[in-house]
């Protein structure tokens, strides 16, 4: 057997409790029958294929086993964000007790002490629940002990503390394939590129959101990483790459649409609300576009979200105070149902086209 992740036998297994329904389906409307040999032989081989995936990477075979696993993800994500709570109020309550040389073996002693005991777990849980708790936990412990050990020898804050949170949260994402901590990686990244490419316009790094344009080059690395890089061993990590690429592109684009004075451009405010709101409905219908070539659903469904966003608040700007409010909102209610039909007309062309 090929090497396969958890997640591509997760879904394996579901596919072959979905081929024995349908089975089952089409010998009862006598469209197909198989003899008892061949029905054994197929039996044995799902059988053995399950067994193999459930011992070697703990998959769930049964849909009350996946319920279950359900409830495993919730609670490790409520454990998960209970213990990092537990700890950052632990070291407030106690700090103060502790002199200099003890707060700093204190905190370099828990992030240590909280790495290795995520990459054991890593190597003996094959659930992963409890690996991704402890990664959780050591990514909170290693931001405590920066900003701790920044006050304790009163160093001056800056953008350059994201750099090793997000390359932690990046190595633990990839380690114990942890979406959420992917998130925070990228979180830090797009926070540091934003905030150098500000300083480059002599912005001070924590006044970054004043100028929304400084996160459109994360937003173009974002985009590029999935692209460039193949992610098909990391289930679900292209796609949160591609959605948060897509979001520092669209929120920007929305917030300069009505904020032209946050803008680099020499222009008046008005003609720079103009450009970033016909690029803004450009850019989310080709993303939209795109999503349904590429067969990306992560970025057609977001550019569409953006795309009516766009659409709605410009139908606000533009009848909200000329019409009477019951007039208004049914105009909206008649254009998203001439939406909806476009839409409906649109998914049975690239039906017939399959």
């Amino acid at each position: 057997m090929s090497e396969v992740t958890r997640e591509q036998a997760q879904q394996r297994a579901s596919q072959i409790h979905a081929f024995h329904a349908e089975l089952e389906l089409l010998e009862r409307q006598q469209v197909l029958s198989l003899n008892d040999s061949q029905r054994q032989r197929l039996g044995e081989h799902h059988q053995r294929l399950l067994e193999r995936f459930s011992q070697q990477l703990d998959i769930d075979t049964s849909a009350r086993s996946e319920q279950l696993s359900l409830g495993m993800r919730v609670a490790s994500l409520f454990g998960a964000l209970a213990f990092a709570c537990a700890l950052f109020f632990l070291f407030y309550r106690f700090w103060g007790l502790f002199n200099t040389p003890s707060q700093v073996a204190v905190l370099i002693g828990s992030s240590v002490a909280s790495l290795g005991l995520t990459l054991w777990l890593n190597q003996v849980d094959r659930s992963g629940y409890y690996c991704k708790l402890a990664a959780l936990l050591c990514f909170t412990a290693f931001v405590l002990n920066l900003s701790l050990l920044g006050q304790i020898f009163n160093i001056t804050p800056s953008d350059k503390a994201l750099l090793p949170w997000g390359a932690l949260a990046l190595l633990l994402a990839y380690q114990c394939r942890l979406r959420l901590l992917l998130v925070a990686a990228i979180a830090c990244l797009v926070a540091f590129i934003a905030a150098r490419v500000g300083a480059w316009g002599g912005v001070y790094w924590l006044s970054v959101g004043e100028r929304p344009e400084h996160f459109f080059p994360a937003s173009v690395l974002l985009l590029s990483i999935p692209a460039l890089l193949s992610q098909q061993r990391w289930y679900g990590f292209a796609a949160t790459y591609r959605i948060a690429g897509l979001l520092c592109l669209y929120i920007p684009l929305l917030v300069l649409g009505y904020w032209g004075e946050s803008s680099y451009l020499p222009w008046s405010a008005s003609s720079i609300e103009l450009l970033y709101q016909t690029l803004a409905f450009v850019l989310s219908a080709l993303g939209v576009a795109a999503g349904v070539k590429f067969a990306h659903s992560d970025v057609r469904n977001t550019s569409l979200v953006f795309l009516l966003l766009y659409l709605y608040t410009k139908f606000f700007d533009w009848w909200w105070e000329l019409l009477p409010k019951y007039l208004f909102f049914l105009l909206l209610g008649l254009i998203s149902l001439l939406l909806l039909v476009l839409l409906t007309r649109w998914r049975r062309q690239l039906q017939g086209g399959v």
